[in-house]
């Protein structure tokens, strides 16, 4: 499992309230309509600007605050392929798991915005293309690849039934 895409760098203690603005709260039923203004409360060009596949980068306790489950959703519709943080807020976390977006905890300090990236989960590499530099990550176990692969948590529960991940 190998992505590639450009580094959108945020900084510490991104909230659910910057990546799903609550003035926008209505949205909720639109999860489409609310991906168009995913992050615009840190980047207000983030959203109009990405291209499927790039990566938002990001410092320590990334997604603190409310338990905004469509935080994640927001983020894995407007197409990122995965989180760079130094540390996610726990209930962001179990949330991203559950709908099945990538998170990956790392040193983010070497990551610059617009950098070129590409991760190679099985691995545990982030490979810096702009920098021709080389991240280390703990590798994803299977059962985290298989989860991701099937779209979370809830996608593998709607699948199988039960908690056979094995």
């Amino acid at each position: 499992m190998t992505l590639r895409g450009k580094a959108w760098k945020f900084g510490d203690n991104i909230s659910t309230d910057h990546i799903a603005p609550g003035r926008l709260f209505h949205l909720r039923s639109n999860l489409q309509e609310f991906a168009k203004h995913v992050l615009e409360d840190a980047d207000e060009n983030f959203a109009s600007s990405m291209n499927k596949g790039d990566f938002v980068v990001a410092g320590n306790n990334f997604g603190l605050g409310s338990s905004r489950e469509h935080a994640p959703q927001i983020i894995k519709i407007a197409g990122v392929s995965a989180v760079l943080a130094k540390s996610f807020a726990r209930i962001f976390y179990r949330n991203a798991i559950n709908i099945g977006l990538l998170l990956i905890e790392c040193d983010t300090d070497r990551i610059d915005a617009q950098d070129e990236l590409e991760i190679d989960i099985k691995q545990g590499i982030i490979k810096n293309l702009t920098k021709n530099e080389t991240i280390e990550i703990t590798p994803l176990p299977d059962v985290m690849i298989k989860l991701l692969n099937e779209g979370g948590l809830i996608e593998h529960l709607k699948k199988h039934g039960d908690f056979d991940l094995v």
